[in-house]
C-alpha cells in the first residue's frame, strides 16, 4: 500500500503583515513566553524591535537570541540553548532567512532532548517534538517555516548534518512577504533558486506523491514568473507576494517528498566553501538537471510546462531542452557565479571532491534522484559544475 506521510504546521496565516498576528497567533497555542531566535542584521534595522513592541502591546514579554550565524554551527546552537535556558520560555520564534528558522529548531528541540546535534543526524528521525517553534521568514527560499528538517554544520567535520523528523516542523508559521521588501538582489536571486530547486527536486524526487505534486507544481508557476521580476524590481508588491508564497508551497512540497542530488551535493559546498544554500543549489541546478532528466524526462517536462516555458502540447523531449535552456539562462541573467567566480582555490576544490562525495552520498538525499549516480558520476558533476 504507497501510503504518503503528509504533516503540515497546525497554523498558516500568510499575506501582508501577517507577521504582526503573532500575539494572537501564541494566545490560541496557549503560549506566552517566547524567545526569538533571530540574526544580528534584523536587530539592527529594528525589525525585532518591531515585534517586540507588538508581543509587549499584548502584555507578553520576550527575548531575543541574535547570536545565529549564516549556515548555523553546533557552537551557534549551544549558545542559544544556553541563552534560553537562563529564562522561563515555553517556546521559540525562528524569525529571519533560513538559518535564523533552523537555529530555532535545532535549539527548540536541545532544550527539551538534551544530547548533542550529531545524535540526531540523519539516518536518525527525530519525531518526538521539542518546544513548540513559530516560524517567520523574511526571506523567499528555504521554505524552512514549513518543513520538518534543520540543516546544521559541524565545526569540526565541516559537515552540513541534515537533521529529519516532525520535532523540526513548526507549529505555526506566519508568511509576510511585506518582510521581503528590503532583501538585497543578490539574496533575492539566490533564494529564489533556492526555493525553484526545492519544487523541482520535490516533483521528480523517487518520494514524490500525490499531495506533494501539486504543492510542487503551484509553487513553480509562482517562482517562474516572478524571479526575474522581482530581482529587477524589489519594490514590485505582487511579484514579493507570489515567491513569498512559492517559497512556503515548494516547502510544504519537498518536507513531505524530499530534497534530491541538487541538495546532496550543495550541502558540502556550503559546508566546506561556506557559499550561502541557495547558491550553491544555483551553481549545480543545471548540470544536475541535465545529468538526471533521461531518468525522469516526463517529469521534467511538466515542471517545464508549470514554469510557463513549454506549452501543453509540446512534447518531453522539447520540453525538457527547454528547461535546461530556462536554468542556464537564469543564472547567466541573475549573475550567478560558479565556484571559480565565487573565489573557490581549484586545488582545495578538487582536493575535497572525494569528501563531498562521501558526505553528499551520507545525506541520503542522491538517492531519492530519479537517477541516483555512484561516487565517480558525482565526482564527474563536481567538475562539470567547476569547469562551467
Amino acid at each position: 500500500m504507497n501510503i504518503a506521510s503528509i504533516a503540515l504546521p497546525r497554523i498558516f496565516r500568510i499575506g501582508g503583515g501577517a507577521s504582526k498576528q503573532l500575539p494572537e497567533v501564541l494566545a490560541s497555542l496557549g503560549l506566552s513566553r517566547p524567545l526569538i531566535v533571530t540574526d544580528a542584521y534584523l536587530m539592527s534595522s529594528g525589525r525585532v524591535a518591531e515585534l517586540e513592541n507588538g508581543l509587549a502591546a499584548a502584555g507578553i514579554a520576550a527575548r531575543a537570541f541574535a547570536d545565529t550565524v549564516p549556515d548555523p554551527t553546533v557552537a551557534s546552537v549551544d549558545a542559544g540553548v544556553a541563552f534560553l535556558k537562563a529564562g522561563e520560555h515555553d517556546c521559540v520564534v525562528g524569525f529571519g532567512g533560513g538559518s535564523p528558522l533552523d537555529s530555532a529548531k535545532a535549539i527548540a528541540l536541545l532544550a527539551s532532548h538534551g544530547g548533542a546535534m550529531a545524535d540526531y543526524k540523519a539516518p536518525h528521525v527525530q519525531d518526538a517534538p521539542g518546544l513548540p517553534v513559530i516560524a517567520i521568514p523574511t526571506t523567499a527560499g528555504t521554505g524552512s517555516e514549513a518543513t520538518r528538517f534543520t540543516i546544521i554544520t559541524d565545526e569540526a567535520t565541516d559537515e552540513k548534518m541534515l537533521c529529519p523528523g516532525l520535532a523540526y516542523l513548526p507549529v505555526a508559521a506566519l508568511v509576510d512577504y511585506e518582510l521581503t521588501f528590503t532583501k538585497p538582489v543578490r539574496l533575492t536571486a539566490d533564494t529564489g533558486i533556492d526555493s525553484l530547486t526545492h519544487a523541482i527536486e520535490a516533483y521528480v524526487s523517487k518520494r514524490a506523491n500525490p499531495f506533494s505534486d501539486g504543492m510542487a507544481l503551484l509553487a513553480m508557476r509562482a517562482i517562474a514568473p516572478n524571479l526575474r521580476r522581482v530581482c529587477g524590481d524589489p519594490m514590485d508588491a505582487a511579484a514579493r507576494e507570489a515567491m513569498m508564497l512559492g517559497a512556503t508551497q515548494a516547502g510544504i512540497a519537498f518536507s513531505n517528498s524530499s530534497v534530491a542530488l541538487v541538495h546532496g551535493m550543495s550541502r558540502p559546498i556550503g559546508a566546506h566553501f561556506h557559499v550561502p544554500h541557495g547558491l550553491s543549489n544555483a551553481m549545480l541546478l543545471p548540470a544536475v538537471t541535465a545529468w538526471s532528466a533521461p531518468a525522469a524526462l516526463h517529469r521534467y517536462a511538466d515542471c517545464a510546462r508549470a514554469m510557463g516555458i513549454a506549452d501543453e502540447a509540446e512534447g518531453d523531449q522539447s520540453a525538457v531542452a527547454r528547461l535546461l535552456d530556462e536554468l542556464a539562462a537564469l543564472n547567466r541573467e541573475l549573475e550567478v557565479p560558479g565556484p571559480a567566480a565565487w573565489g573557490i582555490d581549484a586545488a582545495r576544490w578538487e582536493a575535497l571532491v572525494p569528501t563531498m562525495c562521501a558526505q553528499a552520498a551520507a545525506s541520503g538525499s542522491p538517492a531519492n534522484n530519479p537517477r541516483v549516480p555512484d561516487v565517480e558520476e558525482m565526482a564527474m558533476l563536481y567538475a562539470q559544475v567547476w569547469a562551467g
